[in-house]
Protein backbone atom coordinates (compact mmCIF):
# COMPACT_ATOMS: atom_id res chain seq x y z
CA UNK A 1 0.00 0.00 0.00
CA UNK A 2 1.32 3.41 -0.97
CA UNK A 3 2.52 5.37 2.06
CA UNK A 4 0.69 8.52 3.05
CA UNK A 5 3.76 10.67 2.47
CA UNK A 6 4.38 9.19 -1.00
CA UNK A 7 0.70 9.58 -1.91
CA UNK A 8 0.72 13.29 -1.00
CA UNK A 9 4.09 13.90 -2.66
CA UNK A 10 2.87 12.29 -5.90
CA UNK A 11 -0.30 14.38 -5.85
CA UNK A 12 1.69 17.58 -5.21
CA UNK A 13 4.17 16.77 -7.96
CA UNK A 14 1.37 16.09 -10.43
CA UNK A 15 -0.37 19.33 -9.52
CA UNK A 16 2.90 21.25 -9.88
CA UNK A 17 3.52 19.76 -13.31
CA UNK A 18 0.08 20.83 -14.49
CA UNK A 19 0.50 24.32 -13.05
CA UNK A 20 3.28 25.48 -15.40
CA UNK A 21 2.20 28.39 -17.60
CA UNK A 22 1.12 27.49 -21.12
CA UNK A 23 1.21 29.61 -24.24
CA UNK A 24 -1.65 32.09 -23.97
CA UNK A 25 -1.95 31.95 -20.20
CA UNK A 26 -1.61 29.72 -17.18
CA UNK A 27 -3.56 26.50 -16.97
CA UNK A 28 -6.21 26.59 -14.22
CA UNK A 29 -5.48 24.38 -11.24
CA UNK A 30 -6.66 20.79 -11.73
CA UNK A 31 -9.54 19.39 -9.72
CA UNK A 32 -8.34 16.41 -7.71
CA UNK A 33 -10.81 13.53 -7.74
CA UNK A 34 -10.24 10.31 -5.82
CA UNK A 35 -10.88 7.15 -7.85
CA UNK A 36 -11.13 4.38 -5.27
CA UNK A 37 -11.72 0.71 -6.10
CA UNK A 38 -10.61 -2.79 -5.05
CA UNK A 39 -8.01 -3.38 -7.76
CA UNK A 40 -6.28 -6.16 -5.80
CA UNK A 41 -7.74 -9.01 -3.76
CA UNK A 42 -10.87 -11.06 -4.35
CA UNK A 43 -12.70 -8.24 -6.18
CA UNK A 44 -9.78 -7.20 -8.38
CA UNK A 45 -11.47 -7.90 -11.74
CA UNK A 46 -14.51 -5.78 -10.96
CA UNK A 47 -12.45 -3.07 -9.29
CA UNK A 48 -10.13 -2.91 -12.27
CA UNK A 49 -13.09 -2.58 -14.61
CA UNK A 50 -14.44 0.29 -12.51
CA UNK A 51 -11.10 2.06 -12.72
CA UNK A 52 -11.14 1.72 -16.52
CA UNK A 53 -14.60 3.29 -16.66
CA UNK A 54 -13.50 6.16 -14.45
CA UNK A 55 -10.37 6.85 -16.47
CA UNK A 56 -12.28 6.80 -19.77
CA UNK A 57 -14.78 9.32 -18.40
CA UNK A 58 -11.99 11.56 -17.11
CA UNK A 59 -10.23 11.40 -20.48
CA UNK A 60 -13.46 12.44 -22.21
CA UNK A 61 -14.14 15.26 -19.76
CA UNK A 62 -10.58 16.56 -20.00
CA UNK A 63 -10.89 17.10 -23.75
CA UNK A 64 -12.59 20.37 -22.83
CA UNK A 65 -12.07 20.45 -19.06
CA UNK A 66 -14.61 21.94 -16.66
CA UNK A 67 -15.72 24.94 -18.69
CA UNK A 68 -17.15 26.94 -15.80
CA UNK A 69 -13.72 26.69 -14.14
CA UNK A 70 -11.77 27.95 -17.13
CA UNK A 71 -11.24 24.49 -18.62
CA UNK A 72 -9.74 22.97 -15.46
CA UNK A 73 -8.77 19.34 -15.90
CA UNK A 74 -9.69 16.51 -13.58
CA UNK A 75 -6.66 14.97 -11.92
CA UNK A 76 -7.42 11.43 -10.73
CA UNK A 77 -5.85 10.23 -7.50
CA UNK A 78 -6.01 6.44 -7.73
CA UNK A 79 -6.65 4.39 -4.59
CA UNK A 80 -6.76 0.64 -4.03
CA UNK A 81 -9.19 -0.63 -1.39
CA UNK A 82 -7.60 -4.09 -1.67
CA UNK A 83 -11.09 -5.67 -1.41
CA UNK A 84 -11.25 -4.53 2.23
CA UNK A 85 -13.53 -1.94 3.89
CA UNK A 86 -10.78 -1.05 6.37
CA UNK A 87 -8.24 -0.38 3.63
CA UNK A 88 -10.86 1.62 1.72
CA UNK A 89 -11.32 3.88 4.75
CA UNK A 90 -7.57 4.34 5.05
CA UNK A 91 -7.40 5.38 1.41
CA UNK A 92 -10.08 8.02 2.06
CA UNK A 93 -7.88 9.48 4.79
CA UNK A 94 -5.00 9.81 2.35
CA UNK A 95 -7.20 11.33 -0.34
CA UNK A 96 -8.49 13.89 2.12
CA UNK A 97 -4.94 14.89 3.09
CA UNK A 98 -4.00 15.11 -0.59
CA UNK A 99 -6.71 17.73 -1.14
CA UNK A 100 -9.31 15.77 -3.09
CA UNK A 101 -12.46 17.68 -3.94
CA UNK A 102 -14.55 14.51 -4.30
CA UNK A 103 -14.30 10.72 -4.51
CA UNK A 104 -15.90 8.21 -6.88
CA UNK A 105 -16.09 4.52 -5.88
CA UNK A 106 -15.81 2.03 -4.28
CA UNK A 107 -17.71 -0.78 -6.09
CA UNK A 108 -18.62 -3.26 -3.31
CA UNK A 109 -21.40 -2.35 -0.89
CA UNK A 110 -19.39 -3.20 2.22
CA UNK A 111 -16.48 -1.04 1.04
CA UNK A 112 -18.80 1.82 0.07
CA UNK A 113 -20.43 1.69 3.50
CA UNK A 114 -17.01 2.27 5.07
CA UNK A 115 -15.62 4.80 2.59
CA UNK A 116 -18.70 7.04 2.58
CA UNK A 117 -18.63 7.13 6.39
CA UNK A 118 -14.92 8.01 6.38
CA UNK A 119 -15.48 10.74 3.79
CA UNK A 120 -18.37 12.21 5.76
CA UNK A 121 -15.96 13.33 8.51
CA UNK A 122 -14.51 15.85 6.07
CA UNK A 123 -17.67 16.68 4.09
CA UNK A 124 -15.83 15.06 1.17
CA UNK A 125 -18.37 14.44 -1.62
CA UNK A 126 -18.55 10.71 -2.34
CA UNK A 127 -20.31 9.45 -5.46
CA UNK A 128 -21.11 5.73 -5.17
CA UNK A 129 -20.68 4.07 -8.53
CA UNK A 130 -22.03 0.54 -7.98
CA UNK A 131 -22.61 -0.34 -4.29
CA UNK A 132 -26.30 -1.29 -4.15
CA UNK A 133 -26.91 -1.71 -0.42
CA UNK A 134 -29.49 0.85 0.63
CA UNK A 135 -27.86 1.15 4.06
CA UNK A 136 -25.23 3.25 2.29
CA UNK A 137 -27.84 5.89 1.52
CA UNK A 138 -30.11 5.59 4.55
CA UNK A 139 -27.75 6.97 7.21
CA UNK A 140 -28.40 10.61 6.36
CA UNK A 141 -24.86 11.33 5.17
CA UNK A 142 -25.01 14.66 3.34
CA UNK A 143 -21.82 13.90 1.37
CA UNK A 144 -23.03 10.64 -0.23
CA UNK A 145 -24.72 10.33 -3.63
CA UNK A 146 -25.70 7.39 -5.85
CA UNK A 147 -26.84 7.80 -9.45
CA UNK A 148 -27.77 4.13 -9.97
CA UNK A 149 -30.51 2.09 -8.25
CA UNK A 150 -30.20 0.35 -4.90
CA UNK A 151 -31.05 -3.27 -4.24
CA UNK A 152 -34.53 -2.56 -2.84
CA UNK A 153 -35.53 -1.12 -6.18
CA UNK A 154 -33.83 -3.94 -8.07
CA UNK A 155 -35.35 -6.70 -5.93
CA UNK A 156 -38.85 -5.24 -6.19
CA UNK A 157 -38.66 -4.91 -9.98
CA UNK A 158 -37.10 -8.36 -10.38
CA UNK A 159 -39.74 -10.16 -8.30
CA UNK A 160 -42.61 -8.26 -9.93
CA UNK A 161 -41.34 -9.26 -13.36
CA UNK A 162 -40.77 -12.86 -12.28
CA UNK A 163 -44.38 -12.99 -11.12
CA UNK A 164 -45.57 -11.68 -14.49
CA UNK A 165 -43.38 -14.07 -16.50
CA UNK A 166 -44.52 -17.04 -14.43
CA UNK A 167 -48.20 -16.08 -14.71
CA UNK A 168 -48.02 -15.63 -18.49
CA UNK A 169 -46.32 -19.03 -18.80
CA UNK A 170 -49.08 -20.73 -16.79
CA UNK A 171 -47.26 -20.71 -13.42
CA UNK A 172 -44.83 -23.57 -14.08
CA UNK A 173 -42.47 -22.38 -11.31
CA UNK A 174 -43.49 -22.70 -7.69
CA UNK A 175 -40.31 -23.15 -5.65
CA UNK A 176 -37.12 -21.09 -5.30
CA UNK A 177 -33.65 -21.59 -3.84
CA UNK A 178 -31.44 -18.55 -3.13
CA UNK A 179 -27.65 -18.87 -3.05
CA UNK A 180 -25.84 -15.76 -1.84
CA UNK A 181 -22.43 -14.52 -0.75
CA UNK A 182 -22.07 -13.55 2.90
CA UNK A 183 -21.30 -9.82 2.73
CA UNK A 184 -23.65 -6.85 2.83
CA UNK A 185 -24.59 -7.13 -0.86
CA UNK A 186 -25.50 -10.83 -0.95
CA UNK A 187 -27.11 -11.02 2.48
CA UNK A 188 -29.15 -7.86 1.95
CA UNK A 189 -30.36 -9.01 -1.46
CA UNK A 190 -31.33 -12.44 -0.12
CA UNK A 191 -33.27 -10.88 2.77
CA UNK A 192 -35.21 -8.65 0.40
CA UNK A 193 -36.04 -11.57 -1.88
CA UNK A 194 -37.20 -13.63 1.09
CA UNK A 195 -39.71 -10.89 1.86
CA UNK A 196 -40.90 -10.31 -1.71
CA UNK A 197 -41.12 -13.79 -3.29
CA UNK A 198 -43.91 -15.24 -1.09
CA UNK A 199 -46.12 -12.29 -2.00
CA UNK A 200 -46.17 -13.65 -5.54
CA UNK A 201 -46.87 -17.21 -4.49
CA UNK A 202 -43.33 -18.61 -4.57
CA UNK A 203 -42.19 -21.00 -1.87
CA UNK A 204 -38.59 -20.46 -0.78
CA UNK A 205 -37.23 -23.95 -0.26
CA UNK A 206 -33.86 -22.89 1.06
CA UNK A 207 -31.47 -19.93 1.42
CA UNK A 208 -27.80 -20.89 1.29
CA UNK A 209 -25.01 -18.52 2.31
CA UNK A 210 -21.42 -18.99 1.19
CA UNK A 211 -18.09 -17.34 1.99
CA UNK A 212 -16.52 -14.82 -0.34
CA UNK A 213 -14.30 -16.05 -1.89
CA UNK A 214 -15.51 -19.64 -2.36
CA UNK A 215 -13.68 -21.99 -4.69
CA UNK A 216 -15.82 -25.15 -4.49
CA UNK A 217 -19.59 -25.25 -4.95
CA UNK A 218 -19.97 -29.02 -5.27
CA UNK A 219 -21.65 -29.47 -1.89
CA UNK A 220 -24.00 -26.55 -2.47
CA UNK A 221 -25.06 -27.93 -5.85
CA UNK A 222 -25.54 -31.40 -4.37
CA UNK A 223 -27.87 -29.78 -1.86
CA UNK A 224 -29.56 -27.95 -4.71
CA UNK A 225 -30.23 -31.22 -6.49
CA UNK A 226 -31.74 -32.66 -3.31
CA UNK A 227 -34.01 -29.65 -2.82
CA UNK A 228 -34.80 -29.53 -6.57
CA UNK A 229 -36.14 -25.94 -6.80
CA UNK A 230 -37.88 -24.73 -9.94
CA UNK A 231 -35.84 -21.51 -9.89
CA UNK A 232 -32.34 -20.81 -8.61
CA UNK A 233 -31.52 -17.21 -7.69
CA UNK A 234 -27.79 -16.51 -7.21
CA UNK A 235 -26.65 -13.28 -5.53
CA UNK A 236 -22.85 -13.20 -5.59
CA UNK A 237 -19.84 -11.53 -7.16
CA UNK A 238 -18.34 -12.47 -10.50
CA UNK A 239 -15.96 -15.32 -9.62
CA UNK A 240 -18.40 -17.13 -7.35
CA UNK A 241 -21.31 -16.64 -9.74
CA UNK A 242 -19.40 -18.21 -12.62
CA UNK A 243 -18.19 -21.12 -10.52
CA UNK A 244 -21.65 -21.81 -9.10
CA UNK A 245 -23.33 -21.93 -12.50
CA UNK A 246 -20.53 -23.99 -14.03
CA UNK A 247 -20.80 -26.48 -11.17
CA UNK A 248 -24.55 -26.73 -11.81
CA UNK A 249 -23.77 -27.48 -15.44
CA UNK A 250 -21.14 -30.09 -14.55
CA UNK A 251 -23.51 -31.82 -12.13
CA UNK A 252 -26.25 -31.67 -14.79
CA UNK A 253 -28.72 -29.74 -12.67
CA UNK A 254 -31.03 -27.66 -14.88
CA UNK A 255 -33.79 -25.78 -13.06
CA UNK A 256 -36.63 -24.24 -14.99
CA UNK A 257 -34.79 -20.93 -14.75
CA UNK A 258 -31.69 -19.29 -13.33
CA UNK A 259 -33.07 -15.91 -12.41
CA UNK A 260 -30.58 -13.41 -11.03
CA UNK A 261 -30.99 -10.21 -9.11
CA UNK A 262 -27.84 -8.15 -9.50
CA UNK A 263 -26.02 -11.29 -10.59
CA UNK A 264 -22.27 -10.77 -10.53
CA UNK A 265 -21.76 -12.46 -13.90
CA UNK A 266 -25.24 -12.95 -15.35
CA UNK A 267 -25.12 -9.82 -17.51
CA UNK A 268 -21.41 -10.06 -18.30
CA UNK A 269 -20.06 -10.36 -21.83
CA UNK A 270 -16.97 -11.97 -20.30
CA UNK A 271 -19.04 -14.80 -18.82
CA UNK A 272 -21.05 -15.23 -22.00
CA UNK A 273 -17.96 -15.45 -24.19
CA UNK A 274 -15.94 -17.76 -21.94
CA UNK A 275 -18.76 -20.08 -20.82
CA UNK A 276 -21.60 -19.74 -23.38
CA UNK A 277 -23.36 -23.00 -22.49
CA UNK A 278 -23.39 -22.29 -18.75
CA UNK A 279 -24.62 -18.74 -19.39
CA UNK A 280 -27.33 -19.60 -21.90
CA UNK A 281 -30.84 -18.62 -20.89
CA UNK A 282 -29.94 -16.83 -17.64
CA UNK A 283 -32.25 -13.92 -16.83
CA UNK A 284 -30.88 -11.03 -14.80
CA UNK A 285 -32.22 -7.83 -13.25
CA UNK A 286 -29.21 -5.58 -13.15
CA UNK A 287 -27.51 -2.33 -14.05
CA UNK A 288 -27.72 -1.97 -17.82
CA UNK A 289 -27.42 0.72 -20.45
CA UNK A 290 -30.05 1.92 -22.90
CA UNK A 291 -29.44 -0.44 -25.85
CA UNK A 292 -30.97 2.10 -28.23
CA UNK A 293 -28.56 4.93 -27.33
CA UNK A 294 -25.69 5.22 -29.81
CA UNK A 295 -23.42 6.68 -27.10
CA UNK A 296 -23.53 3.38 -25.21
CA UNK A 297 -22.66 1.52 -28.40
CA UNK A 298 -19.75 3.89 -29.05
CA UNK A 299 -18.36 3.46 -25.52
CA UNK A 300 -18.68 -0.31 -25.88
CA UNK A 301 -16.71 -0.15 -29.13
CA UNK A 302 -13.94 1.85 -27.43
CA UNK A 303 -13.79 -0.54 -24.48
CA UNK A 304 -13.60 -3.59 -26.71
CA UNK A 305 -10.90 -1.91 -28.80
CA UNK A 306 -8.81 -2.02 -25.61
CA UNK A 307 -9.31 -5.78 -25.46
CA UNK A 308 -11.69 -5.46 -22.50
CA UNK A 309 -15.27 -6.51 -21.82
CA UNK A 310 -18.02 -3.89 -21.61
CA UNK A 311 -19.29 -4.77 -18.14
CA UNK A 312 -21.62 -2.92 -15.80
CA UNK A 313 -18.64 -1.88 -13.68
CA UNK A 314 -17.27 0.11 -16.61
CA UNK A 315 -20.42 1.91 -17.68
CA UNK A 316 -21.68 2.49 -14.14
CA UNK A 317 -18.44 4.13 -13.05
CA UNK A 318 -18.15 6.03 -16.33
CA UNK A 319 -21.62 7.45 -15.69
CA UNK A 320 -20.86 8.21 -12.03
CA UNK A 321 -17.84 10.31 -13.02
CA UNK A 322 -19.88 12.19 -15.63
CA UNK A 323 -22.55 12.81 -12.99
CA UNK A 324 -19.88 14.34 -10.76
CA UNK A 325 -18.43 16.40 -13.63
CA UNK A 326 -21.85 17.93 -14.28
CA UNK A 327 -21.98 18.95 -10.62
CA UNK A 328 -18.52 20.51 -10.92
CA UNK A 329 -19.72 22.55 -13.88
CA UNK A 330 -22.65 23.90 -11.88
CA UNK A 331 -20.66 24.38 -8.69
CA UNK A 332 -18.11 26.44 -10.65
CA UNK A 333 -15.69 25.53 -7.90
CA UNK A 334 -13.59 22.74 -6.39
CA UNK A 335 -15.04 23.63 -2.98
CA UNK A 336 -16.50 20.55 -1.31
CA UNK A 337 -19.60 22.24 0.09
CA UNK A 338 -20.42 23.75 -3.31
CA UNK A 339 -20.04 20.33 -4.97
CA UNK A 340 -22.29 18.70 -2.37
CA UNK A 341 -24.96 21.33 -3.05
CA UNK A 342 -24.63 20.85 -6.81
CA UNK A 343 -24.96 17.07 -6.54
CA UNK A 344 -28.00 17.38 -4.26
CA UNK A 345 -29.79 19.61 -6.78
CA UNK A 346 -28.77 17.61 -9.87
CA UNK A 347 -31.14 17.10 -12.78
CA UNK A 348 -28.41 15.69 -15.06
CA UNK A 349 -29.91 13.85 -18.02
CA UNK A 350 -27.08 13.79 -20.57
CA UNK A 351 -26.37 10.06 -20.22
CA UNK A 352 -27.08 6.71 -21.87
CA UNK A 353 -28.65 4.98 -18.87
CA UNK A 354 -32.35 3.95 -19.14
CA UNK A 355 -33.42 6.19 -16.28
CA UNK A 356 -36.28 8.57 -15.82
CA UNK A 357 -35.71 12.21 -14.84
CA UNK A 358 -32.91 12.65 -12.32
CA UNK A 359 -34.20 13.67 -8.91
CA UNK A 360 -31.93 13.37 -5.89
CA UNK A 361 -33.67 12.56 -2.59
CA UNK A 362 -31.40 11.95 0.40
CA UNK A 363 -28.53 11.40 -2.00
CA UNK A 364 -30.32 8.78 -4.11
CA UNK A 365 -31.35 9.28 -7.73
CA UNK A 366 -35.02 8.27 -7.56
CA UNK A 367 -35.18 8.06 -11.36
CA UNK A 368 -32.75 5.13 -11.53
CA UNK A 369 -33.92 1.68 -12.57
CA UNK A 370 -32.38 -1.64 -13.62
CA UNK A 371 -33.24 -3.51 -16.81
CA UNK A 372 -34.05 -7.19 -17.28
CA UNK A 373 -31.72 -9.05 -19.64
CA UNK A 374 -31.44 -12.63 -20.92
CA UNK A 375 -28.54 -14.54 -22.44
CA UNK A 376 -29.59 -16.09 -25.73
CA UNK A 377 -27.35 -17.52 -28.47
CA UNK A 378 -24.17 -16.03 -27.07
CA UNK A 379 -25.50 -12.50 -26.61
CA UNK A 380 -27.18 -10.44 -23.91
CA UNK A 381 -30.52 -8.88 -24.82
CA UNK A 382 -32.94 -6.65 -22.94
CA UNK A 383 -36.30 -8.32 -22.37
CA UNK A 384 -38.05 -5.92 -19.93
CA UNK A 385 -39.35 -3.19 -19.93
CA UNK A 386 -40.98 -3.01 -23.31
CA UNK A 387 -39.58 0.40 -24.30
CA UNK A 388 -36.04 -1.03 -24.22
CA UNK A 389 -36.89 -4.60 -25.32
CA UNK A 390 -34.63 -6.28 -27.86
CA UNK A 391 -36.26 -9.73 -27.75
CA UNK A 392 -39.12 -11.56 -26.03
CA UNK A 393 -38.21 -13.45 -22.86
CA UNK A 394 -37.83 -17.23 -22.90
CA UNK A 395 -39.41 -18.54 -19.68
CA UNK A 396 -39.22 -21.21 -18.47
CA UNK A 397 -35.98 -22.21 -20.15
CA UNK A 398 -36.45 -25.88 -19.23
CA UNK A 399 -39.85 -27.52 -19.06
Amino acid sequence: MTSRRTFIQQSTAAASALAFPLVGGAQPAPVKIGVLHPVTGALAFSGGQCRVGAQMAIDDINKTGIRSMGGAKIEPLLGDAQSSPQVGSAEIEKMNEAGCSAVVGAYASAICLATTQAAAKYNLPHVVDVGVADQIMERGLKNTFRFGPGYKTCARIAVNNLGVLNTVAGKPAKTVMIVHEESLFGTGTANLLAQELPVFGFEIKEIVKHANPTRDFNNIVLRMKAVNPDIVIPANYYNEYVLLVRTMQQQKFSPKAIYSVLGGAASSYKFVKEFPEAANGIIDCNHWFNPKDRRAAELRRRVEAKGLFFTYEIFNTYTAVRFLADALERARSADRAAIVDALASSTWSDNFMPYGPTKIVNGQNTGAQPLMTQVIKGDIRVIIPREYREMDPVFPLHA
